[in-house]
Order: C-alpha cells, then structure tokens, then sequence
C-alpha cells in the first residue's frame, strides 16, 4: 500500500484493515487505501478539501465518507489503534495541547 508522503504504511494498514466499516463483506463500497489515504492527505497537509489529489478520488466522496465515519466514530477507533504502537515515527497533534507563552499576547507598537 502507500509509502508517500501523508500515507499508511503496510504495517500501519495491516493493524486497521479490521477497523474499517466498508470490508468486502458488509453492503457497499470497499474502503481503498485511496481513501483513507486521501482524507489522511487532507488532515495532515491543511490544505482544503477541494485541493484533494486527484489519484486519492473525488474530493466530495472522502468527505462524505470522513464525516460519515467521524459520526460513527471509525476514526477514533482507527487513531486509538494507531497511536498505540510506540514504533509510530509520528503522530497528529491537536492544537488544543498547544499553547503560547503569556508573553506572546503582549503586542508591542
């Protein structure tokens, strides 16, 4: 699977793949590496989601399926299991864990 920028790697896949809603044996669409990999794009470049990559598909459906997800909280499962190996080489941080120093508020003309 992926080893770009952004993306999972085999491992990292290989841990998930049973976290996913979409498997071949549920109705519906499968979940791709595209997929996940694009939303994974979005979160950890910034960038909008309308400046998707086009190899990871078309920008409205990983939305709909991120925030479909995000609902059922797929996500949360999927970054709990992440998280949890200590190998990771890196993690997401929220900014609400990042705060500047007092000083930093104090404008000076």
């Amino acid at each position: 699977m992926g080893v770009g920028r952004y993306e999972l790697s085999d491992v990292q896949w290989s841990r998930i793949e049973g976290l996913l809603p979409d498997r071949v044996e549920t109705v519906g669409r499968t979940a791709t590496d595209n997929l996940i990999n694009g939303v994974l794009w979005v979160l950890r470049s910034g960038a909008h989601w309308h400046d998707l990559p086009e190899r990871y598909g078309k920008y409205k459906s990983v939305h709909k399926r991120f925030s479909r997800w995000s609902a059922s909280e797929v996500w949360e499962k999927v970054f709990r299991d992440l998280v949890a190996d200590r190998r990771n080489l890196y993690l997401m941080i929220d900014s609400t864990i990042v705060r500047a120093h007092q000083q930093a508020a104090n404008w000076s003309s």
